[in-house]
């Protein structure tokens, strides 16, 4: 995927925002607080993967 080429494989919250081309506190509203987004966790610190997001996206689509 041509995209992931400006992203780390491990994206922190303000890069998944980036990606997904929303506010970061829009992220936290409306996507991180569903639990059904995949995440990984370093200490307390999430992180998320595109194909993660990509997932997510597709499947909460209307």
């Amino acid at each position: 995927m041509e995209y992931q080429n400006n992203f780390p494989y491990l994206l922190t919250r303000e890069q998944a925002s980036k990606f997904l081309g929303v506010d970061p506190k829009s992220f936290d509203k409306f996507i991180r607080a569903n639990n059904n987004l995949e995440r990984f966790m370093i200490g307390r610190q999430e992180r998320y993967t595109i194909e993660s997001l990509s997932h997510f996206i597709k499947a909460n689509s209307i």
